[in-house]
């Protein structure tokens, strides 16, 4: 599996925002984010880099909010 890349929390929400998700609210530093029934959390502390965990969560959100819905045709 390829590595991910190093992504700080205002290039993740840069993603979010082009995937269509919308800022719903804020509790401390975490922001929540959220598309539909998918909701994503990110943490800004300050302009250091995301765990590779939360960049994976923001990866797949982004891929599943691009992905064309399935259903009957």
């Amino acid at each position: 599996m390829p590595r991910l890349p190093r992504l700080t929390a205002a290039e993740s929400e840069g993603l979010l925002f082009k995937a269509g998700f919308v800022w719903l609210r804020t509790k401390g530093s975490h922001r929540i984010y959220a598309k539909g029934n998918r909701r994503v959390i990110i943490p800004f502390h300050g302009n250091s880099t995301l765990h590779p965990k939360t960049v994976k969560e923001v990866f797949e959100a982004v891929e599943e909010a691009s992905a064309p819905p399935l259903g009957p045709e």
